[in-house]
């Protein structure tokens, strides 16, 4: 079998950041790495669970909404993936990403869609923890621009 494009990426390299994974016709799909690959420190299943909701709530609900077709954690928990329609300029791919970190490290209230009949795991979510993975995600993107979206060697 072909290897996939994500795991031609040298991880040992790899930095926290967000960076273009890979483009599919009209679709781009962002690799947002929110912990060092191999590092040790992971995204608690609860935290990323949350960043989940709220992630993939605000970037729906957004002026770019109509554009994400998908925002999912990775398996290796050190970050997520953001898909989104070419339509969405890289700059404001960016921006989104920002926003919507912000809007996690702030969030108070009832995470949404976490309900039991909305959820199939409604115990596993860790508010705090995700709170901190964003507010440290918006410090990482604080500067980020478009050249910052290449994958370095």
């Amino acid at each position: 079998m072909k290897t996939i494009a994500s795991f031609t990426v040298n991880h040992d390299h790899l930095k926290k950041g967000m960076y273009v994974s890979r483009v599919d016709g009209d679709v781009v799909t962002y690799d947002i790495r929110m912990k060092q690959p191999n590092g040790g420190d992971y995204l608690s299943n609860g935290a990323m669970h949350t960043i989940e909701h709220l992630f993939a709530t605000f970037a729906r609900n957004s002026a770019a909404g109509e554009s994400v077709l998908y925002v999912g954690p990775m398996g290796c928990r050190t970050g997520f993936y953001l898909l989104l329609r070419d339509r969405v300029s890289r700059a404001e791919a960016i921006e989104l990403v920002r926003r919507s970190m912000a809007f996690i490290a702030a969030f108070e209230g009832e995470i949404p869609g976490s309900r039991r009949e909305e959820c199939g795991n409604y115990l596993d979510h860790d508010l705090a923890g995700a709170r901190a993975v964003a507010a440290d995600m918006a410090a990482v993107l604080e500067h980020w621009k478009e050249e910052n979206l290449t994958y370095e060697a």
